[in-house]
């Protein structure tokens, strides 16, 4: 899936009428959010994901509005709706790629993603510490006339300076919950919601093309592996374990898939079909809960369409896993989904069980137009 702004939702035969919307009133009806309501874990009551009130705007063109929706543990839930209707750019703000406007996306009832609340406080933040201890050491030299006390504040500053700027990148837990107290609330970013148990294929194949099926597997799991910098460098035992390990558990992802034997090849040379299963291996390797899957069939042949359908549902049965696509392929959408949710410039417009949604006048109207008067 391409992180730039959805290109459909910018297509000139969309209607421009729909979508002149008062931006006053966009930014009224978006969730506003104290950081209390962000700082609290809620109740998910058998929600993995819970999205509410979100919108997304790229200057004067609303892409997303106000939108609310809900997976539920261990469900399959279908995202469709006709070219430009905004389902790329609600799919990259659920994957931290995009800020939301307003509103909030939890994970199991933590705020993980919303509109960021005084942002310009943070680099106030990093360099608070250091000002603070060179001013003590200033107050203590004049006071004391002690040159030594300078020699020791200065590296104590600078290390100070150091390890907040290094923290602003990690973004530990501690970082997150000072930020927290401060009245500072910065949106997950992507590999924030990969920790947090979410994986993703996309639109576009996005394989690491010049290497092995198995090392593209072996990428996903990066963020699992225990192994630091000292460890690669010197090679000690943990490091060669896990390697082992992992390298197993890559080769049975590559099984599950469909991909048994193939995990020397070049990610370059395998078929249109097998690098989209690549990429579903991958998005497994991080142990996610919920998998994204951005039109997992596109492209395929009627029988690669049916192996996929099977492998989703595979994946649900053995694995567990919650699944919420983006899909073109009605045939695929009706046959595998729990649940299905519509929306058209932006909008929801319908959510229901399969069947209902393909009786709903809205979606007919959507994707067929309206009747010539």
């Amino acid at each position: 899936m391409d992180p730039r702004p959805d290109p459909q939702a910018t297509a000139p035969e969309a209607d421009p009428a729909a979508l002149e919307v008062d931006i006053a009133a966009i930014d009224a009806a978006a969730l506003e959010l104290s950081i209390a309501e962000i700082a609290a874990v809620e109740d998910a009551h058998g929600l993995l994901l819970s999205a509410q009130g979100v919108t997304k705007r790229f200057g004067g063109l609303v892409a997303v509005h106000d939108i609310n929706f809900d997976i539920p543990e261990g469900s399959i839930v279908s995202l469709i709706g006709p070219n430009g209707a905004g389902k790329t750019t609600f799919f990259n703000i659920i994957a931290g790629i995009y800020d939301p406007t307003g509103g909030r996306i939890a994970i199991r009832g933590r705020t993980m993603v919303a509109r960021p609340i005084r942002p310009w406080l943070e680099p106030v933040l990093w360099v608070a510490p250091a000002a603070l201890v060179a001013i003590l050491t200033a107050l203590i030299v004049v006071s004391t006339g002690n040159q030594l006390v300078e020699f020791i504040g200065a590296p104590i500053g600078l290390g100070l300076l150091i390890l907040m700027l290094l923290a602003a990148i990690a973004r530990p837990d501690w970082y997150q919950h000072l930020l927290l107290r401060l009245g500072i609330f910065r949106s997950a970013r992507p590999n924030d919601i990969v920790k947090a148990g979410i994986g993703r294929t996309f639109q576009n194949i996005r394989l690491f093309q010049n290497m092995t099926a198995l090392e593209n597997v072996l990428v996903g799991m990066h963020i699992k592996l225990k192994a630091n910098m000292f460890d690669a460098m010197f090679s000690t035992p943990r490091n060669r374990r896990e390697e082992i390990e992992s390298r197993a558990e890559a080769e049975k992802l590559l099984t599950l898939v469909g991909l048994t034997g193939v995990g020397g090849e070049l990610a370059k040379n395998l078929p249109y079909g097998d690098q989209r299963r690549l990429e579903v291996a991958r998005a497994l390797a991080s142990g996610p809960s919920l998998l994204l899957l951005d039109e997992p069939t596109a492209g395929m042949n009627p029988r690669e369409t049916s192996d996929m359908m099977a492998l989703i549902n595979k994946l649900r049965k053995d694995l567990g896993l919650t699944v919420l696509l983006i899909e073109h392929d009605m045939k695929v959408v009706m046959g595998i989904s729990d649940r299905v949710t519509v929306l058209d410039h932006g909008e929801r417009i319908a959510e229901g069980s399969p069947e209902e949604v393909r009786h709903d006048p809205k979606v007919i109207e959507a994707y067929l137009g309206t009747p010539a008067s």
